[in-house]
């Protein structure tokens, strides 16, 4: 990945400018963070939503049946 293919050129939790060693891919884009930390911050944040939707379907689909 390189700094210039990021979709943003701020931190989205800092506002600060992006940093080439905190970058990620997500939905098939790069996307830049300040530093590691926040990037790992967005990282598991993502990870967390993505739980809690699957939790939501997988609890849907018992109440269909």
């Amino acid at each position: 990945m390189k700094i210039e293919d990021a979709i943003n050129e701020t931190c989205p939790w800092s506002g600060k400018p992006i940093s080439a060693d905190s970058l990620t891919l997500y939905n098939g884009a790069v996307v830049g963070f300040c530093n590691p930390e926040c990037r790992d911050k967005f990282a598991k944040a993502v990870r967390s939503f993505e739980a809690a939707l699957q939790a939501r379907r997988v609890e849907r689909a018992g109440l269909e049946q």
